[in-house]
């Protein structure tokens, strides 16, 4: 059975995974600091990806990088 991915075509690109637009690139100086002020103020790490446009995993291995503790939602 063979399979048709053409038919992909025809479905609507935001029905289909949301993808990065932001995907592997270096964090800026300015988005550091916005992180350590973020990470101070006791945001949750959903909040900080959402504000700076960065995935939660990103989030996470930069505050690890940057040695600072992301508190848990409660």
């Amino acid at each position: 059975m063979a399979l048709d991915f053409g038919s992909l075509e025809s479905i609507p690109r935001d029905h289909m995974a949301k993808k990065f637009e932001r995907h592997r690139q270096a964090w800026t100086v300015a988005e550091i600091e916005k992180l350590r002020f973020m990470a101070r103020k006791g945001m949750s790490l959903k909040a900080i990806a959402t504000a700076l446009t960065r995935s939660e995993e990103s989030v996470k291995k930069q505050a690890k990088i940057e040695k600072l503790k992301i508190t848990k939602a409660r």
